[in-house]
């Protein structure tokens, strides 16, 4: 199950204005940690999806959105709670790992 994109222009109606939970995943195609945490993330989409969308966001094609969340490191997922980010997780991390720091979104 590949992970939504999203961009710089539809940023606001698909994480913004979301009634769930959005992990927004900021990365870039050439970021081998990146490439690493796609299958946990996708994983994670797949059994919890009902509780938390997960999207990606390539940051070199949509540096706005990324500058206004101040990405400096990738990967960065910050998970947004009523437009707001209400989480930030830097690095890759392992399944296991990513869910326990999801902990409060996937058993609310």
């Amino acid at each position: 199950m590949a992970l939504k994109s999203v961009t710089d222009a539809s940023f606001l109606e698909d994480v913004l204005q979301s009634e769930t939970p959005v992990l927004v995943d900021f990365r870039a195609p050439w970021c081998g940690p990146c490439r690493q945490l796609a299958p946990s993330l996708e994983a994670i989409a797949a059994q919890h999806g009902e509780k938390i969308k997960i999207v990606k966001l390539n940051i070199d094609e949509n540096p706005e959105t990324a500058a206004a969340y101040g990405v400096l490191s990738i990967p960065t997922m910050n998970v947004f709670v009523g437009g707001q980010v209400s989480k930030t997780i830097v690095g890759a991390k392992p399944k296991a790992a990513l869910e326990r720091e999801l902990d409060a979104f996937l058993n609310a």
